[in-house]
């Protein structure tokens, strides 16, 4: 009960004035890195579609898919994605000063995992919504895809 107050005070009077700011400056490398993971996704199903409509090649498809389940796992690729997230080290430090912010190696390790995540999610979505093998008509395959890419995006 004694501390209750001061500490009240203290948060309403020293932090609490401060946290919409933060939160806009964080979110700034937050959002482009998750933007970045949808820009990764897209461009990836967009070749699985071109490489398709040049060689109307079930099999190779279904590789080009199973090549796809892997790209949560591929550092190369989503390394574009994580550097976004990197930013926050530099707007973290401010932090970590002013507010005594520490574990900022944590923060952005999460928020890197949480891409791998969404990801992962994506990637089996657009599996479990597409499967090369219950496609017959090998004409519409490229239009399946590109609509199955849309939903998951959605």
């Amino acid at each position: 009960a004694s501390v209750s107050e001061p500490a009240q005070k203290c948060c309403s009077e020293n932090i609490q004035p401060f946290l919409t700011s933060i939160l806009e400056e964080l979110m700034g490398p937050v959002s482009s890195g998750f933007t970045e993971v949808r820009l990764l996704f897209d461009k990836e199903v967009n070749e699985i579609i071109q490489d398709f409509q040049k060689t109307k090649d079930m099999t190779r498809l279904k590789e080009n898919v199973d090549q796809l389940m892997t790209l949560p796992f591929n550092s190369v690729k989503m390394e574009p994605c994580y550097l976004k997230v990197n930013q926050l080290q530099e707007l973290l430090q401010d932090l970590k000063s002013r507010f005594k912010v520490y574990h900022i190696d944590f923060v952005i390790q999460r928020t890197q995992n949480f891409m791998q995540e969404l990801m992962e999610n994506a990637v089996y979505t657009f599996e479990q919504l597409f499967s090369p093998s219950h496609q017959a008509d090998s004409a519409k395959v490229a239009t399946t895809i590109e609509k199955v890419k849309l939903r998951v995006l959605k």
